[in-house]
């Protein structure tokens, strides 16, 4: 059985693939596959895809199959940068409005809906477009977009639009970090594949960490052959961005299901997350 692995092209992911050894893992059994969050989200559940970044709601919502791998994560202490409602009024004013969110992501969608309604307590319309800044605009009050999409947009925004972060917003209301992806494992991938995968998580942690040191410069360079933008705009970005897994993470994480059970937009109230041990990755849950 190989280790089919889901990578989101999403630069705030990065850190993690940016250095792996991936021609050593291929050989050893490693396979890697693009994806949107949505569709990675997808197919981590149904088994397609065996472990990979997927959004925190996607865990929440298919905890029983899953295992998080420790010290990964996409996370914000405050503002994330890649994660905006674009707006035409004040966010206090979009009560009744008609909000485009993206088809991209699931923890993004369901953060929005828990701070409109949690929060500022607005009743507003949505409705799930293609992530087209323009066309959500045209036809919308308001649109959420994430992502490189989300970053672009805002470089190119008009002055007259207000646009908010999300992890600044939960922040403000919760005084906690937020969460936005967990590196997860399907149970039969860390039942099957130990080695294979307790190779893979130490890559991760590996390339993380040498992004980090090293300031993020050579991904930068590479991000911006891309997507364009400034060197110290990049900078500034990855500097807002955290990738650890801690009990604050964890507190954060915990909030957030509990809004999103007591919104209906979770099924069943998230109160374990199952972490993967290397020291113990024989034994089934």
């Amino acid at each position: 059985m190989s280790l089919i692995v889901g990578e989101i092209s999403y630069t705030n992911i990065r850190p993690m693939f940016h250095y792996i050894d991936r021609s050593t893992l291929i050989n050893k059994g490693c396979e890697f596959v693009p994806a949107i969050p949505a569709k990675l989200n997808k197919e981590m559940k149904e088994g397609t895809i065996h472990v990979g970044g997927i959004s925190s709601f996607a865990y929440g919502e298919n905890a029983e199959k899953y295992k998080v791998l420790p010290q990964l994560s996409v996370s914000s202490p405050k503002s994330v940068g890649s994660i905006f409602l674009f707006s035409k009024t004040k966010i206090e004013d979009l009560d009744k409005a008609s909000i485009a969110l993206t088809s991209s992501s699931a923890t993004s969608v369901n953060l929005l809906k828990i701070i409109l309604q949690h929060f500022y307590q607005l009743d507003v319309h949505y409705e799930t477009t293609a992530p087209d800044y323009t066309q959500m605009m045209s036809e919308h009050d308001a649109c959420l977009l994430i992502g490189d999409d989300a970053i672009l947009a805002k470089m190119n925004k008009p002055n007259h639009i207000f646009h908010y972060d999300l992890g600044a917003l939960w922040a403000h209301f919760t005084n906690l970090p937020m969460t936005y992806a967990v590196f997860a494992v399907r149970k039969e991938a860390w039942k099957d594949q130990p080695d294979l995968l307790a190779e893979l998580h130490e890559q991760f942690l590996w390339s993380k960490d040498k992004c980090m040191r090293d300031g993020y410069s050579s991904m930068i360079k590479s991000i911006k052959l891309e997507l364009g933008g400034t060197t110290s705009f990049w900078r500034n970005y990855f500097s807002g961005l955290n990738y650890e897994l801690t009990d604050r993470h964890f507190e954060g994480l915990y909030y957030y299901y509990k809004l999103a059970y007591d919104l209906k937009l979770l099924s069943k109230d998230v109160r374990h997350i199952s972490i993967w041990n290397p020291a113990d990755h024989f034994h089934s849950v």
